[in-house]
């Protein structure tokens, strides 16, 4: 393949920026240990960085169309490798998500950068094995994340699943310096969208924020008085802080969508080209991109804390369970592009998320608070088979037809809904274990010996811990504060913590079945030549 080295770095980097969203999670329970974090702070450690990567993604991809990519996607990771040196020296909650903040900053400006990059150097019959790669390593890298995390951690200590991206940025600074053709939009529109930018990373962002928070603030009425950015909600108010700013993100976005209309009328440069989403593929692509990315990302979040709290696995060992998910990606990413030639990408698309969505419900199925680890495992196998076929054959079937002149806009808005679903899987998948909690703790305990007293505080201790209490219960025995019933109250809170995670698993089942539907949908309407041949144009 012409341009492998190009390629070969592009790849590189989108591996690490990728990695850098789910490495986290299973060092997450130790992060949460040492750093004092409660749930809402090991929420927004992930939520943080898919929050301003998904509102950043379509300025940088426009500013990559304007200035060149390559500077921009060098640019990027040289930013991205500055966060990731300041989160290895947090300190606390504070100091961490501010470095995951500009961590995100860097990847939002490299990513699609990167995949503009992709889309305008391979054309025709080597566009297809170049997104075949380009999905692979999508899909492996955050499949092997927590497999990474879960060893760094172990082996040294947590902050080096951070230092480890400062040798991977040298490099592949250096190989794009070498090897990545710079390029860029020749016919650009005038302006730059500021008022688009703010409008859609102030919607986002404020969806996100109350999705995460909500069981903080309460879903409806307020639990208790609080200040929200600023804003003194009372006790007693009517409504609380969540739902407003439900509503307040959705009219913002509304906002951003009609601004982008106005400004495409106007002829005037527009953050995002919503006439791309007149081509079939690219609509229904990025709806299951989406739907995708919000499963894939709220499974990742609440796995390594049910086996590393209930199961009481080390980060390793869980990092293992969690890897089975990376062996099955990497095992069917490479076998994709064949049952492609045979059914067409987006058949493979189809098929890849109907084995998602039997390995994510059969994992809800099984999970208790005595699961075989293996057995877990092997049903993120099956989730991580069909992760590696759809994945590897999305981003080409999706991109297929936007024109070369749009690669920066197509490659940008895909990125882009990407990280704004892995974003909303963390806060909704996140949430919805924190209300399971909040349901299954109580009831779990009311039926030991526990004074109700002690219930309370461990039912918040949960809660506010993601469930580490249960780890530091087991680990103190009967020299814990609750003495004799300390074993009785491990084995309630880890039935219940299983019930929760069975449930916030669900949830993301449903997502991953509504990208199935709407993969349907996409193959309804491919190009016929793409769903009958799509695959046999990739050499080998």
């Amino acid at each position: 393949m012409k341009n492998g080295k190009a390629l070969a770095v592009l790849a590189t980097g989108l591996g690490m920026i990728i990695l850098d969203g789910t490495i986290v999670a299973v060092a997450l329970p130790d992060i949460i240990e040492d750093l004092k974090l409660d749930l809402s702070d090991a929420q927004w450690v992930n939520a943080s960085y898919s929050v301003i990567f998904a509102a950043l993604l379509l300025t940088f991809g426009r500013l990559g169309d304007r200035l060149g990519r390559r500077e921009v996607f060098v640019g990027g990771i040289a930013l991205f490798a500055v966060g990731s040196l300041l989160a290895s020296m947090a300190t606390g909650p504070v100091s961490l998500i501010g470095a995951r903040l500009i961590q995100g900053v860097g990847g939002a400006a490299a990513l699609p950068s990167a995949l503009s990059t992709v889309t305008a150097t391979f054309t025709g019959k080597s566009r297809v094995p170049a997104f075949a790669v380009w999905g692979v390593v999508a899909s492996g890298s955050a499949a092997i994340g927590p497999l990474l995390g879960g060893w760094l951690t172990t082996a040294f200590t947590w902050p080096w699943i951070f230092l480890v991206n400062l040798p991977i940025s040298v490099f592949v600074i250096l190989g794009a310096i070498l090897w990545v053709p710079n390029s860029k939009q020749t016919a650009l529109a005038p302006g730059l969208d500021i008022p688009g930018l703010l409008l859609s990373a102030l919607g986002f962002g404020a969806i996100v924020f109350a999705l995460v928070e909500g069981q903080t603030y309460g879903w409806w009425t307020p639990h208790g008085a609080h200040n929200v950015l600023g804003v003194q909600v009372p006790a007693d108010a009517p409504i609380s802080a969540t739902p407003v700013l439900l509503a307040l993100g959705a009219l913002l976005v509304a906002g951003f969508i009609l601004w982008e209309r106005h400004r495409a009328r106007a002829q005037r440069s527009a953050l995002l080209d919503l006439t791309l989403f007149r081509i079939p593929t690219f609509r229904w692509g990025n709806t299951t991109a989406t739907t995708v990315a919000i499963g894939e990302f709220g499974i990742v979040f609440v796995m390594p804390l049910f086996l590393v709290n209930v199961l009481g696995l080390d980060t390793l060992k869980a990092g293992l369970v969690i890897a089975a998910m990376a062996f099955g990606a990497f095992w069917s990413g490479a076998m994709a592009r064949h049952l492609a030639a045979a059914i067409g990408a987006p058949g493979t698309v189809v098929v890849g998320l109907a084995l998602e969505v039997i390995g994510t419900a059969a994992t809800a199925l099984v999970i208790t608070a005595t699961s075989s680890p293996w057995l877990l495992a092997g049903m993120l196998a099956i989730y991580g088979f069909g992760l590696g076929l759809a994945s590897a054959q999305l981003t080409g079937t999706t991109l297929l037809e936007v024109p070369a002149a749009e690669a920066g806009q197509g490659s940008a808005a895909q990125s882009t809904v990407r990280q704004l679903g892995s974003a909303l899987g963390t806060a909704i998948v996140g949430s919805a274990l924190a209300v399971a909690l909040a349901s299954a703790v109580p009831s779990s305990l009311a039926g030991t010996s526990i004074s109700s007293s002690e219930a309370d505080q461990l039912a918040t201790a949960t809660s506010e811990s993601a469930g580490g209490v249960i780890e530091q219960l087991r680990e103190q025995g009967t020299s814990s504060q609750l003495g004799s019933h300390t074993t009785e109250a491990v084995t309630a809170l880890s039935d219940a913590f299983a019930t929760a995670t069975s449930l916030a698993l669900w949830i993301a089942t449903a997502f991953l079945f509504i990208g199935l539907i709407s993969s349907i949908l996409l193959v309804r309407h491919s190009p016929k030549h793409v769903k009958e041949s799509a695959g046999t144009v990739a050499p080998g």
